[in-house]
């Protein structure tokens, strides 16, 4: 937060120009690296700035240190902090930590999921025509183009779209009921892992889009997902 609303620091760019990276990115990596490394030694890490170890334990952290770098950079108030758990069964744990409003997502397998420590649920909608639904698009100007085409498919057949700028909160959105789906490709991992957990947990269904680049669409319901990935699932 002390980079939060100040000129940018460090700045250098990843897939485009306009995908861009700073130091408030690589300090927030640095602190959670350092706090892992002490508090969990022999367990593996992979995070989006480049930190890496291998798993001695079975277990590994997927860090995202700070998933809407743009919305932070522009100051607009949409990107979280994302850390998930890896173990041998897929995911155990994911916390999603919003601190502008401050907002804690969280989960862990087969114990429920919750915001602040109360317990979230999704809306279970089930009509795709009635479906408020979350999406991001790449900064790949190709890839923007293709996305673009299918948003025309898309739009007709919902109640509206949103799109917020960072997955992990996206994700959190559909736990939350405060949106009913979420679609998007070109995800890495620790974009959607500790989000996917606590869509799941929520009671909700995530699925993988097949197909490269790969992505995912998560729904408050199987209905609602079967639908919406019908409609997007296509690479």
């Amino acid at each position: 937060m002390s980079y939060y609303g100040r000129p940018a620091e460090g700045l250098g760019s990843k897939s485009s120009a306009t995908d861009l990276v700073s130091d408030a990115d690589r300090e927030a990596e640095r602190v959670v690296r350092e706090l892992l490394e002490a508090e969990r030694p022999g367990d593996g890490l992979i995070a989006e700035e480049g930190s890496h170890a291998v798993a001695e334990s079975g277990r590994r952290w997927v860090v995202d240190p700070l998933d809407g770098t743009i919305n932070f950079l522009y100051g607009f108030p949409a990107w979280a902090v994302s850390i998930a758990l890896e173990d041998g069964d897929g995911v155990q744990v994911g916390v999603v930590y919003d601190p502008v409003r401050p907002e804690l997502f969280s989960a862990v397998r087969a114990g429920g999921a919750t915001l602040n420590r109360e317990s979230i649920q999704v809306t279970g909608r089930t009509e795709l025509s009635r479906a408020m639904v979350a999406t991001g698009f790449s900064y790949e100007a190709e890839r923007r183009a293709g996305q673009a085409e299918l948003l025309l498919r898309v739009l007709p057949r919902v109640r509206d779209i949103r799109r917020p700028g960072a997955a992990a909160l996206d994700l959190c959105l559909v736990a939350a009921g405060r949106v009913d789906a979420f679609y998007e490709r070109g995800l890495n991992r620790w974009d959607e892992a500790a989000g996917r957990l606590i869509v799941e947990e929520a009671g909700g269904v995530v699925k993988d889009l097949d197909g490269e680049p790969a992505g995912v669409v998560a729904a408050g319901s199987p209905e609602l997902l079967a639908d919406l990935y019908a409609l997007v699932g296509a690479p």
